[in-house]
């Protein structure tokens, strides 16, 4: 009985063990992010404190995730009195590999976490098929070293302490090495097993009542920033995937097709619909002459919003994007459709929404989609996509060869010397190069139509020892490094014969964290800056909500030309929209001009936000009648998007 109880106890030091070492990193990624913590819980310790019980408990549901495997284990071997020195090497080293992986997910989560403002979660998945070049971001980038470097402290004193345990408990184990088994011993041994075992699957359900725990039990304030703090990484990994095979989530759920497409043709007022085309399909005429004017998209990496001056930065990081705004047409309030680069091609270019985390361009089967690239071919366009990185990345290639673009430059087509991390080359080789193609349409009196993909600022950041930035963070430098290059491109290109003939785009993809968040959704992941750029246009901002999938339409509608519209943008030059949605991996949210309503589909929870004067506030008892307008808006916005795709797909 002695060595059962002397091996029972050091698998329960070593789970707890494990909780003290998890908690750690929970008080890691606190403090590293203390600043996101809004105003009013800045010095609220006693809610700091709340959050990290709360981690603990769900560090607990991990650790017992761990532990319940070696206790079976232990049950059998009581169960038939086998068990020596060789069962606790093997059940102390299977606890160790199982919490490397726990490790390992609260040490990725920090960068994660200071990304994405969300807890890591199943859409890391999204990148697994791209190791090399996952890889390459993580060991590129200085800023991971510290997490990486955090993630072997904690296994090396993980190792070291169960080493010293296993040491010991070999010892005892031989001091009673004759211990005689009686069947009383083994019946006691047995009760106790099965106790500790259901204890443990107790623990990994986490409370009494009707549902287990979920990450919805770590919300306990107001603030989002303490709010996710508790959930456990590994956890939020489990817990995501098996939302992911949820039957509702295979197929979005949110309400009946039928009625979802009715409300959003009801949305985009269409009165007549071209009769077998699809059921958003209508014509757009154009009574003015087209302007034949070339059009370039450039998609800016990460580009939030609120790193430009124009949306009150005050550390002037972007002033030549500054200076180019405010000679535009400037649409001031256009959310992405979520936070990922995949959305953002997707959405702007072929007006769909986006699903969450879904990556709608990287099936095996290709859908053929009618959008800004199609319309603009149909027109004598020559249609160009330029990237960083290699073409087969989200599946770009097959996807916008497929959906109208005629040429893919990518990785494969530069020079090996200029590929400067995982991600391939640096903006101004990307902009250098995308220069000297387009001149060579020009020669050839081709019209064009280009998207250019930049990457500088995203992680690894490489900022090069030429550029001198007045920063001192190198997630700033690198914004004025971004700034820098489409300066450049924009010089080198006014100089050429096709400048004052084009139509210059420019958008942020997605946003990134930019001071404290104001809410579960923080604006600055989706509020991003869009303007229109030419020689002489009409300068004007227009402060009307839309969201990527208008750019396309609106743009059309600049250039004045005629097409069958089917999907999901309006034309923000001459129309409003009523609300405008986005995601963000496992959340959705639709905002008008006075609230916001966000919404977890795995959780089934949702939140209300007035805004006055842009400043958000969460309403504890909001206007029902808002919320449910809000609420129809995003859920038939996001259900129609399912239906028509999946139908469209099934004709295809």
């Amino acid at each position: 009985m002695k060595r059962f109880r002397h091996l029972l106890n050091h698998l329960l030091s070593i789970h707890f063990t494990g909780i003290i070492i998890l908690t750690l990193f929970r008080l890691i990624l606190l403090f590293q992010n203390k600043s996101l913590i809004s105003h009013d819980y800045k010095s609220d310790y006693a809610s700091w404190g709340e959050a990290l019980l709360r981690g603990i408990w769900f560090d607990n549901v991990t650790a017992s995730q761990i532990l319940i495997l070696p206790l079976t284990i232990l049950l059998l071997c009581a169960a038939f009195n086998k068990y020596n020195k060789y069962t606790n090497i093997v059940l102390s080293y299977l606890m160790v590999a199982l919490y490397s992986i726990a490790f390992g997910l609260s040490a990725a989560n920090i960068p994660y976490f200071e990304y994405f403002f969300k807890i890591i979660n199943s859409s890391i998945f999204n990148w697994a098929e791209y190791g090399t070049t996952t890889a390459g971001m993580i060991f590129q980038e200085s800023s991971y070293f510290m997490p990486i470097l955090y993630f072997f402290i904690a296994l090396g004193a993980f190792l070291y302490f169960v080493r010293f345990k296993v040491n010991s408990l070999n010892l005892a184990i031989m001091l009673n090495r004759r211990e005689i088994s009686t069947p009383a011993n083994i019946i006691s041994k047995l009760l106790i097993s099965l106790l500790l075992i259901a204890g443990c699957a107790f623990s990994i359900r986490g409370r009494t009542g009707y549902n287990p725990i979920r990450v919805s039990a770590a919300y306990f304030c107001t603030d989002p920033m303490l709010n996710q703090i508790g959930v456990n990484p590994m956890f939020n990994i489990i817990q995501t995937l098996n939302d992911d095979r949820r039957k509702e989530n295979i197929k979005l759920t949110l309400m009946d097709d039928d009625m979802a497409i009715s409300n959003v043709i009801n949305y985009l007022d269409i009165e007549q619909p071209v009769f077998g085309a699809g059921p958003l399909a209508r014509e757009v005429i154009s009574l003015e002459n087209k302007k034949d004017k070339n059009v370039v998209i450039i998609f800016m990496e990460s580009m939030s919003a609120k790193l430009l001056s124009s949306y009150g930065n005050k550390e002037e990081l972007t002033p030549y994007i500054d200076s180019l705004l405010n000679e535009s047409i400037n649409f001031s309030q256009i959310f992405s459709t979520g936070i990922h680069t995949n959305h953002a091609l997707y959405s702007t270019l072929y007006s769909y929404p986006v699903i969450m985390k879904r990556n709608s361009m990287k099936g095996s089967v290709i859908p053929n989609y009618r959008g800004l690239p199609t319309v603009m071919k149909d027109n004598g366009y020559s249609t160009m996509f330029f990237m960083t990185h290699e073409s087969q990345y989200d599946n770009m290639n097959a996807f916008f060869r497929t959906n109208g673009f005629d040429e893919i430059y990518a990785q494969e087509n530069y020079p090996r010397d200029k590929v400067a991390n995982n991600f391939g080359v640096q903006d101004d080789f990307l902009f250098e190069y995308a220069l000297d193609k387009l001149s060579e349409k020009a020669v050839k009196n081709e019209k064009f139509f280009a998207s250019i993909l930049t990457i500088s600022n995203h992680p690894p950041y490489v900022v090069p020892d030429w550029f001198k930035a007045k920063s001192e963070k190198p997630e700033n430098q690198i914004v004025e490094y971004a700034d820098y290059c489409i300066k450049v491109f924009m010089t080198k290109a006014s100089k050429q014969s096709w400048f004052d003939n084009t139509l210059f785009v420019f958008l942020g993809d997605h946003g990134k964290m930019v001071g404290v968040p104001e809410s579960e959704m923080p604006d600055s992941y989706n509020h991003i800056p869009v303007f229109f750029y030419s020689k002489n246009i009409n300068q004007e901002t227009l402060s009307q909500l839309g969201s990527q999938v208008d750019i396309a339409p609106t743009l059309l509608s600049y250039l004045n030309i005629s097409y069958i519209q089917n999907n999901f943008g309006i034309d923000l030059l001459k129309n409003k929209r009523e609300s405008v949605f986005y995601t963000a991996d496992n959340m959705m949210g639709c905002r008008n001009d006075s609230a916001l309503y966000i919404y977890a589909p795995g959780e089934d929870m949702e939140f209300i936000y007035t805004i006055n004067n842009g400043k958000l506030n969460k309403e504890i008892k909001p206007q029902q009648e808002i919320v449910t307008r809000l609420k129809d808006y995003l859920f038939s916005t996001l259900q129609a998007t399912e239906a028509i795709v999946i139908k469209e797909q099934a004709k295809q």
